[in-house]
């Protein structure tokens, strides 16, 4: 295992990778793992990192380094995008390739949850739990931010009652910000709609627009209208208007920093919820698991300047097309480098046959399921074959 406090002092720039082989001390007690967080350095002195897990770049970051370059993008008035990752879009990721093209081509896409600092950590990299950057932390903080520098924000999402609660404890909770938004039931595929939508938003002339519209609508609606938008910062933040509306409760600290607020959703919202936890979480579970084995090394890069590295990872609006679709090609051709040895895996294992793992394959190239999911589905593939798994590497 790696410990985070290693890296302190890489060279500027520098770009490691971190054997798989790396991982084997990652069972630790509870207790342990809290004795080493303490040891970390001040939340203000954590370096920005960027992690490549599976072909995903993570900007990992912490809350206060996220608020200055949001900041610094509005005073310089620059346009960012800021996308996020969970265990729920690190799964969208895998099924979705416009979606894994638009986390790539975020200038941020930071850690989102416990579960992917876990997956990190199972992967040869130990992080202290700083670098997660859930809304529920980082709002309150750039709603400050946007108080104290008179900054306008946006909120585009929710229904329309829900939206002006949320204006209206917002103006009173933050009296120096310029706020304004729309609902979220308007037609996305309505172009008249969008173009109303998108010139309200542009009158307003936001620091900040803020999109909650659920994951992936959210995303979907920003990639394809982004270049319209003048603003500097975008964020998708999915339920944050009813959120910030206090429709829908925070989830406790304590809970969260246990890697449990999945849980403490599904409690709040199980109809709504279930396919995505109670399948997306072994599904990525297994995706870690098989990645253990056969995944490329971890690669971590110091960033030494925020502001540079979002100016290399910024994409002119005209040329996002090309780029993407040239991601695209050298993605699935790595994606079916890994499949291959995946299914490998399995056949060595017993666990399904030849014919079995191309009718999974078939299925899945039709469908775009996750390939893990399709073959939890098998028959032969029962919850207690990947139980240990599950009970082994406690990422989400």
């Amino acid at each position: 295992m790696h410990d985070f406090k290693n890296l302190t002092t890489m060279p500027h720039s520098s770009l490691i990778a971190l054997p798989v082989d790396a991982c084997n001390s990652y069972n630790v007690s509870k207790s342990e793992g809290l004795a080493k967080t303490r040891n970390y350095p001040q939340t203000s002195e954590l370096p920005n990192l960027s992690v490549h897990l599976l072909g995903r770049r993570i900007t990992c970051m912490t809350v206060p380094a996220i608020v200055e370059a949001i900041h610094t993008a509005c005073i310089t008035g620059k346009k960012i995008t800021l996308a996020h990752y969970n265990v729920h879009s690190f799964n969208l990721s895998m099924q979705l390739p416009w979606f894994y093209e638009f986390l790539q081509n975020s200038e941020i896409a930071h850690c989102d949850s416990v579960g992917i600092i876990k997956a990190i950590g199972y992967m040869g990299l130990n992080l202290p739990i700083e670098y997660r950057a859930s809304y529920t932390l980082l709002m309150p903080k750039i709603l400050e931010k946007c108080n104290e520098k008179g900054f306008s924000v946006f909120l585009l999402g929710a229904k329309p009652e829900i939206l002006e609660t949320a204006l209206e404890r917002l103006k009173q909770q933050y009296p120096q910000v310029n706020f304004s938004g729309h609902h979220g039931y308007f037609e996305k595929d309505d172009t008249k709609q969008n173009e109303a939508v998108i010139k309200q938003i542009n009158q307003a002339n936001p620091n900040i627009l803020i999109v909650g519209m659920g994951m992936p609508i959210q995303e979907k609606w920003v990639s394809q209208h982004r270049h319209s938008l003048d603003v500097n910062a975008i964020m998708v933040g999915g339920a944050i208007i009813d959120r910030l509306a206090g429709v829908v409760s925070n989830c406790p600290r304590l809970i969260s920093n246990m890697g449990l607020e999945w849980l403490y959703r599904l409690s709040q919202e199980p109809k709504r919820l279930a396919v995505r936890y109670l399948l997306g979480n072994p599904a990525f579970v297994l995706q870690m698991a098989l990645a253990k084995f056969y995944a490329p090394p971890l690669q971590v890069q110091k960033i030494s300047s925020i502001d540079r590295y979002i100016s290399e990872h910024s994409t002119s609006d005209s040329l996002v097309a090309n780029t993407l679709n040239t991601t695209h090609q050298q993605s699935s051709a790595h994606v079916y480098s890994q499949v291959k040895r995946i299914v490998d895996y399995f056949i060595e294992a017993n666990l399904l046959t030849t014919k079995q793992i191309e009718a999974a394959l078939s299925e899945q190239k039709v469908t775009g399921i996750l390939l893990s999911e399709l073959l939890m589905k098998k028959s032969t593939i029962r919850p207690q074959n990947i139980e240990y798994i599950i009970n082994d590497l406690d990422l989400v």
